[in-house]
């Protein structure tokens, strides 16, 4: 089983002056502890969930490149990147460029969008659910498009392609983020080499449908890796941390991405390096036909 963080708030003591260093110190420690993979959110104002919306938060595909020039090994991607927030041609470009800049550790995390708080006041698109759902999955065949050896046009309900180069040429995996049973896992099952849950879905249930769209598309289910996002309190000990992320991987969930108090804290650095050593010897329930933990 691997393990994620992610870095929700950029909120520190020192202020604004302070995000620089703390993320850095975000990025690296990631790096150094054996982490799967470093995310951020896509998101323009910070979320309910985790502060106000005044609260400082930084773009993402901006943070990301910083974070790829202080790293070498963790994975990079947005958890996960509004569809309808960028044109679809211009999105590829910059995550094939996040590829190429990190030496191959781009992930595309994507998904419809929900939070019109921040398209609205920034004057982003931000179309009914069902048209966004329409441009998620046109983004997604234009991203399979552009990575690959096909430069063609694209023409799409919603957007228009005339060209779609793109060099120097990438091929990131695939993320969708979301659990909804008829349009989300028949889009992951259909494009994605991921899925990403919320902590408090039914995986189990998920899972099931998730397979029975991959029957139906003629997808080996085994192909796509399973991750959900979940905290870690504080006062967690690193005991119960294990116990959490075993209960997911008898599940079959692949890879844990947390979000913790303080990621740039020295004390929780140490948490996470020692809950990755020790969730690498559990094998998530499906994958070698076998479950341990």
């Amino acid at each position: 089983m691997d393990l994620g963080l992610t870095c929700p708030r950029f909120l520190w003591s020192g202020g604004d002056a302070a995000i620089a260093g703390k993320f850095a110190a975000v990025a690296r420690g990631a790096d150094r502890a054996g982490l799967r993979s470093l995310w951020v959110m896509d998101h323009f104002f910070q979320i309910p969930n985790f502060g106000s919306a005044e609260d400082p938060m930084l773009e993402a595909y901006g943070a990301l490149s910083y974070a790829a020039a202080l790293t070498s090994r963790v994975s990079l991607g947005a958890l996960v990147t509004g569809a309808v927030y960028r044109a679809p041609g211009l999105l590829i470009k910059q995550v094939s460029t996040l590829d190429a800049l990190s030496g191959g550790r781009a992930v595309l995390g994507i998904g419809a969008g929900w939070y019109e708080p921040e398209a609205r006041g920034l004057g982003l698109p931000f179309p009914p659910l069902a048209e966004r759902f329409e441009r998620l999955e046109e983004t997604l065949q234009i991203a399979r498009q552009m990575w690959s050896d096909q430069d063609g046009p694209y023409r799409g309900r919603h957007y228009s392609l005339a060209r779609t180069l793109n060099a120097p040429q990438a091929d990131p995996p695939i993320l969708i983020g979301g659990s909804g049973e008829k349009k989300t896992l028949r889009l992951v099952a259909q494009y994605a080499d991921a899925c990403n849950f919320l902590h408090g879905a039914d995986v189990r249930h998920k899972l099931g449908v998730l397979r029975a769209h991959c029957e139906r598309l003629g997808r080996p289910y085994e192909d796509i890796e399973k991750t959900l996002h979940m905290r870690i309190p504080e006062g967690e000990s690193v005991e119960q941390s294990v116990r959490r992320c075993a209960e997911l991987a008898a599940l079959g969930i692949d890879h844990v991405i947390v979000a913790v108090p303080d990621p740039a804290a020295d004390s929780w650095q140490t948490h996470l390096a020692e809950l990755a050593a020790r969730i690498s010897t559990i094998t998530p329930f499906g994958r070698n036909g076998s479950n341990s933990g």
